[in-house]
């Protein structure tokens, strides 16, 4: 081992795991009853024209086209307000076709980069000079990632052989969470695992003392998998002991909507973001925003129940404001892998719904869309995104897949505005791209790149200027600490 990997021996890459994921997918689609029509390719605007599309509705804003636009010899354009300052392509083991970079977590000067081929440890204590400490090769989809302490926890949503990380993608028979001791950073050691069923496509950590709650979200169920058999209750709850993490295991799965039992929509959760300190929890179900009590965090309890089939095909994940009183939930339409950036999506398909929380109920007030118009080959839709910590405002950033990184303001939740961006700009070969995860880390936007790889930057911006003097210990998007 040189210090930079560490791990398993990858199988040969292949389509079946990825293909895989296309089904649920689709299967996503199917639960939900949607039906999606995209005409991308006639009416596209070419990269240079780029702008905004048809006139958004009352409450809807998709952002400020005629901001000045910087743009890069190799067709990377951004808002005056925000530099590129440093990048990390993908390297060998993780830098396969299909070795995607996917979520991120934080601790202390590490980030912690999630990669359908496992994960990276980068040192990034001098933000425009990140260094890669060391690479985990551990493959599975989609190894969404969280750090606590000295735990990191992986999401794993395809069946293996078996939980380590040199399980075979055949006999298909385990899925869940894996867990790691990254106590020494330049070798990272797997400890355990906890099978869940129809595995984990995402994860949230609800810490409580000695031990630490993880909710579970998956889609599901699948006809004829040994991992994902009917039915399948949308959260499972697995508590990982702090001082005896090899001993986790699931404790609860709370059927959070009994009344739904032969529902169309009975697919599971996505996403699910914890705000522990207020004891709730926003969950998108697929079908349905949810609002959760989680003051018993065995036992969530719904307080609210969102259902927009107009607007919403699949509700991917949800962000509080900082004062616990709005929540942003994202539709994440076409699944990712749909250009639905374009003037033939409406801007309020694909975007970010804003919701106040009055008297403990959710009012929706506006909607938030990028204007920049992306080409057809462009999969651009809302996708993974975390507050910039200014103390007065709401001020969030977010990934947009091929639509780049944006920077949005929704203080007045009824006309959020797009104060900067990054647009990489077309990706040159096949397949989906662009930025999965952007979130902001103490003083710097950090954004996973599913092919580039981790870019690093920077805004400056009077708005945004105040969250440098906020510093952060950790950063774990889907458990939201106050500021």
């Amino acid at each position: 081992m040189t210090g930079a990997t560490q791990g398993a021996h990858r199988s040969a890459p292949g389509g079946a795991p990825r293909r895989r994921a296309l089904r649920r997918g689709a299967l996503r689609a199917t639960l939900l009853g949607a039906v999606l029509v995209l005409v991308a390719a006639c009416g596209a605007a070419p990269a240079e024209e780029r702008g905004t599309s048809e006139p958004a509705s009352p409450g809807t804003q998709q952002g400020d086209p005629s901001r000045t636009q910087r743009q890069s010899g190799n067709g990377t354009q951004t808002s005056p307000n925000v530099r590129h300052v440093a990048n990390i392509p993908r390297t060998a083991p993780l830098n396969g076709d299909e070795d995607f970079n996917t979520d991120l977590a934080f601790q202390g000067d590490y980030a912690y980069v999630g990669n359908f081929g496992g994960f990276s440890i980068v040192d990034i204590s001098r933000p425009e000079q990140p260094r890669v400490v060391s690479q985990v090769s551990c493959p599975a989809q989609q190894n969404d990632v969280t750090i606590h302490g000295d735990l990191l926890v992986l999401s794993i949503d395809e069946p293996r052989s078996g939980p380590e990380c040199d399980a075979a993608d055949s006999p298909r028979a385990w899925e869940g969470l894996r867990l790691f001791d990254v106590s020494d950073k330049t070798s990272p050691r797997y400890i355990g695992a906890v099978q869940t069923e129809c595995g984990s496509h995402t994860h949230t950590m609800v810490p409580a003392g000695e031990k630490l709650y993880v909710y579970v979200s998956s889609p599901g169920p699948e006809p004829d998998s040994p991992t994902c058999p009917a039915p399948h209750e949308l959260l499972q709850i697995v508590e990982i002991p702090l001082d005896a993490p090899e001993t986790a295991r699931v404790v609860a799965k709370p059927d959070l909507f009994p009344d739904r039992a032969n529902s169309d929509y009975d697919s599971g959760c996505h996403d699910i973001t914890a705000y522990p300190e207020k004891n709730m929890a926003a969950a998108a179900c697929f079908g349905d925003g949810v609002l959760l009590d989680i003051s018993d965090p065995v036992n969530p309890r719904v307080t609210q129940r969102l259902t927009d089939t107009e607007n919403f095909q699949i509700w991917h994940s949800a962000t509080f404001n900082n004062d616990g009183t709005k929540v942003v939930f994202s539709d994440e339409l076409g699944g990712g892998s749909q250009a639905t950036c374009d003037r033939n999506t409406p801007p309020t398909k694909g975007a970010n719904a804003v919701y106040d929380l009055v008297n403990g109920r959710l009012e929706r007030r506006g909607y938030f869309k990028i204007a920049r118009e992306q080409q057809p080959n462009e999969n651009c839709v809302a996708h993974n995104g975390s507050l910039i910590p200014v103390p007065g405002k709401d001020i969030m950033v977010q990934s947009w897949y091929q639509g780049g990184v944006s920077i949005w303001d929704f203080t007045d939740s009824s006309a959020p505005k797009e104060i900067g961006f990054f647009d990489r700009g077309p990706y040159p070969g096949d397949g989906i791209a662009g930025s999965w995860s952007a979130y902001y880390y103490n003083g710097y936007i950090y954004s996973s790149d599913i092919r580039a790889g981790l870019d690093v930057l920077k805004i400056d911006d009077p708005l945004t200027d105040p969250a440098e003097k906020v510093h952060m210990d950790d950063f774990n998007v889907q458990t939201q600490k106050s500021y």
